[in-house]
């Protein structure tokens, strides 16, 4: 309570501290939603998340967010990015958290690899986001699994090749009936136990599971069925080593991040804002952007 919220955005530079050398009054940046103090045994290992030295994700967590007309950036040098002149706030926004989450934590860890089917359990912005990166990789398939049938009309429309809903019909059966026998990527990107557990009834003998998603309670892990089936689990933070590729593949336009703002509101209207995004399957919302004037 009393903290600011809010952890990404793309801002103007207005005044620098004495030890600043990369930046100067006027760069507009990406500011990600985690920050690396560069010299740490973790940050050399690119594990920026980790960072031992007060980074990691610290806005709107462990200090004041984002979400606000000014805010302090600890460890600039290494923690933020020049956007290039030719973007717009829009095309590098995304950057800062889902975009780099989706991918670094679905479909790098996943280890999606050329010709592999992959299904998507959640299809909010962190699951669509690894769906748009997931072509990166050259899957024969992508199957986004989701109750919202909104979210499965955006994931179709972002390139998903099947969008099935649990409530209208038997999710493993058909993800069986498509692939021959499951997935060999099963990326969870809700962060509740159902979902898990269903990640472990559709993937593969040898495939990976890739937890994505913040679970907020326990969830049972069935190693007495996984263990013979050389299932691999993987969980990660993200830590946003990828932000200059990612950056580098948007400015030669093979990766596109806009669709996924369904919304934009001025900064006075911040708490209606909020409100879109909490009623999302009314509002059909997927990521709400701020603009402060």
């Amino acid at each position: 309570p009393g903290t600011v919220l809010g952890h990404e955005a793309v801002a103007v530079v207005e005044e620098v501290g004495t030890g600043v050398r990369r930046f100067r009054p006027g760069d507009r940046v990406i500011v990600p939603a985690i920050s690396a103090c560069g010299i740490c045994s973790y940050c050399r290992r690119q594990m920026y998340g980790q960072c031992e030295n007060g980074g990691g994700w610290i806005f709107g967590h462990l200090i004041d967010g984002l979400h606000a007309e000014r805010a302090r950036v600890p460890f600039a040098d290494t923690s933020l990015y020049p956007v290039p002149p030719e973007l717009e706030d829009e095309d590098v926004l995304f950057l800062t958290d889902i975009l780099p989450t989706g991918y670094e934590c679905g479909i790098v860890r996943g280890r999606v690899k050329a010709g592999d089917a992959v299904a998507i359990v959640g299809s909010g912005p962190i699951g669509l986001s690894a769906l748009v990166t997931s072509r990166l990789h050259g899957p024969r398939m992508v199957i986004v699994i989701d109750l919202d049938d909104n979210r499965l009309e955006l994931a179709r429309r972002l390139g998903a090749d099947h969008v099935l809903n649990p409530s209208r019909l038997d999710v493993r059966r058909e993800v069986m009936s498509l692939t021959g026998g499951g997935v060999d990527v099963a990326i969870e990107a809700v962060g509740v136990p159902d979902t898990f557990e269903l990640c472990t009834e559709l993937v593969r003998p040898g495939g990976n599971i890739a937890n994505v998603g913040v679970h907020g309670s326990p969830v049972t892990l069935h190693l007495e069925r996984l263990w013979i089936r050389d299932v691999t689990i993987t969980t990660q933070l993200v830590d946003g080593y990828t932000i200059p590729l990612l950056l580098d593949l948007i400015r030669a336009r093979r990766l596109d991040p806009r669709p996924l703002a369904t919304h934009t509101f001025g900064f006075d209207r911040v708490m209606e804002a909020y409100d879109v995004f909490a009623n999302a399957a009314e509002t059909r919302a997927c990521k709400v952007v701020l603009k402060v004037a």
